[in-house]
């Protein structure tokens, strides 16, 4: 079967860091407690997703061909029409993102944005007013990648186009030469990878293990509990019920 070249390296790469980070951070946040220094990497690992995301808003709109937000198939038709095909068994052939693709995409997209902005206001100290609404988004975000996956294997079985490694190797099966792209633009790749680079080794730069802080952009965000001021706390406490004691004994 003949293939055609559909998804540039820049739209790869992009795809595979947010898997990897959603993953990331979703797994220390379930598997980790907030109280534990390697929860910390849940929030790095968000922020740095975040960032992602806005390079690849960028690339939606400057980017090739089907990387581009314009080529996505967001009409609420295209959507109907490719659910009843799937299950009739219809073999139309969509370029780049078919409909169902597109709208996960887009909603991933946005609502890693969400977590990004949650977790960053969060951090500055409004952690309680926004804790379930954080959560809510990563749960929608879970449900969205899982139903995401079993429309790409539901798509495969039905079409087998070798859509499931799209996303590997950029290039789709039985297309028209005429809808592929002709560059994946490595050079573009190479840069997008290099701001991905510096911005996390900013983060690790700025991260301070030991209060837990992070500093980002002349912002100082508390990454998890001070220890310091934990053991302050206590502290405190212990005068106070010392005095307490103290009192007593006088009585």
């Amino acid at each position: 079967m003949k293939k055609t070249l559909v998804y540039d390296l820049p739209t790869r790469f992009f795809h595979w860091l947010f898997a990897g980070l959603f993953v990331t951070a979703f797994l220390i946040a379930k598997t980790v407690d907030d109280d534990s220094p390697i929860y910390s990497y849940h929030m790095l690992a968000g922020f740095l997703l975040g960032f992602v995301v806005l390079l690849r808003i960028i690339w939606g709109f400057v980017g090739s061909k089907h990387a581009r937000f314009s080529s996505f198939a967001l009409h609420p038709q295209d959507l109907i029409t490719y659910f009843l095909g799937v299950l009739s068994g219809d073999k139309r052939k969509w370029a780049g993102h078919n409909p169902a693709s597109s709208w996960a995409s887009l909603i991933m997209m946005c609502l890693a944005l969400g977590l990004g902005v949650t977790g960053y206001f969060m951090a500055t100290g409004s952690k309680e007013s926004l804790e379930d609404i954080h959560e809510i988004l990563a749960n929608a975000f879970l449900v969205t990648v899982l139903m995401h996956i079993a429309g790409v294997v539901l798509h495969a079985l039905r079409h087998r186009d070798g859509i499931a490694l799209a996303m590997v190797g950029g290039k789709k099966g039985d297309l028209p030469s005429n809808v592929g792209i002709q560059s994946s633009r490595p050079i573009i790749a190479v840069l997008f990878l290099g701001f991905v680079a510096t911005f996390a080794l900013h983060l690790a730069h700025n991260y301070n293990s030991t209060n837990r802080t992070l500093n980002l952009f002349g912002t100082t965000l508390q990454l998890g509990e001070n220890e310091d001021d934990e053991g302050s706390e206590r502290g405190e406490m212990n005068k106070n019920h010392d005095k307490e004691n103290d009192q007593e004994d006088d009585d």
